[in-house]
């Protein structure tokens, strides 16, 4: 089944349920939509699955119900500059599931996505259980994504009218210079993370953990960490070193915590369903029984 569903801010997004409607449901807003043809060839070289949304689905719907759809896709589209707060997306999360008659459900989502599940799973007694991928559930980088969504809004600004890479750009990743790149897009994409990441410098996500009473993964390739060069504020995000770090607190914490090995197990090489599909199948079937 297909629908599209209006969100808060009128836009309207592609939301698909397939799967044996007695089993449990799990949601996947990082179900990208399938790219072809040179698009595809250029995802591939930076170790992206073109087919991502596809294969996650067709992954999981053997044993359960699956709610998916491409948020960010859907807001890199659709921008929501003013209002991309963490109560407006999940209110548009639980429209979604509202709107495909889902009551309960559980919830996998990765790196900014993963963090609106922490911002979902305290808002609402409907999550079952709880993935994150490539954003650590306690002492998260706000402040220093704050630091390189606000430098990108800047250079977004300056950089309209002229001719840097953008970020389409067919250009190979051995080929990026990270620490000198500039970036041009649309400024309400970016804009838009600036206002969500401000909504969050009070947050405080050791404070919150108390609320959490499902079962939940965290996970992180062991080579997660970015280091921005001066054009992004020179701030590191070290994912994987706030995890490993964080771990046996975590575990106290009741998460469970899988570090996915691998020399080149970075951000991206980590959400690919080759690497991810293995994990949270094995987590979803012992736990949503």
């Amino acid at each position: 089944m297909e629908k599209n569903i209006k969100l808060t801010d009128g836009t309207e997004l592609k939301v698909g349920l397939v799967g044996n409607a007695n089993s449990p449901t799990i949601m996947l807003p990082v179900a990208k939509e399938s790219v072809y043809g040179q698009d595809a060839e250029h995802l591939k070289l930076w170790g992206v699955d073109p087919e991502l949304g596809k294969h996650f689905v067709e992954g999981l719907m053997d044993k359960f119900r699956i709610l998916h759809f491409d948020y960010e896709g859907h807001r890199l589209q659709h921008p929501n500059p003013e209002n991309l707060t963490p109560e407006s997306i999940v209110k548009d999360i639980l429209t979604i599931a509202n709107e495909m008659n889902v009551k309960k459900f559980s919830y996998y989502g990765y790196s900014w996505l993963a963090l609106v599940g922490l911002l979902l799973a305290i808002r609402t007694d409907r999550l079952e259980s709880l993935i994150m991928g490539g954003f650590p559930p306690i002492d998260g980088p706000y402040k220093e994504m704050m630091v390189v969504t606000n430098k990108t809004y800047k250079q977004a600004l300056s950089n309209q009218n002229a001719s840097v890479v953008d970020e389409q750009s067919q250009i190979s990743p051995e080929k990026v210079d990270w620490d000198n790149i500039q970036v041009k897009i649309d400024t309400n994409q970016t804009k838009q993370f600036v206002t969500m990441y401000e909504h969050l410098m009070e947050f405080d996500d050791r404070e919150i953990q108390h609320k959490l009473a499902i079962p939940r993964l965290a996970f992180a390739g062991e080579k997660d960490t970015i280091v921005y060069g001066e054009n992004f504020g020179n701030v590191t995000v070290d994912i994987i070193g706030i995890l490993q770090n964080k771990k046996q607190e975590l575990e106290q914490l009741g998460w469970d915590i899988e570090i996915l090995k691998g020399k080149d197990m970075d951000h991206t090489k980590a959400m690919q369903p080759a690497t991810v599909l293995p994990l949270i199948k094995a987590w979803f079937i012992k736990h949503l029984k």
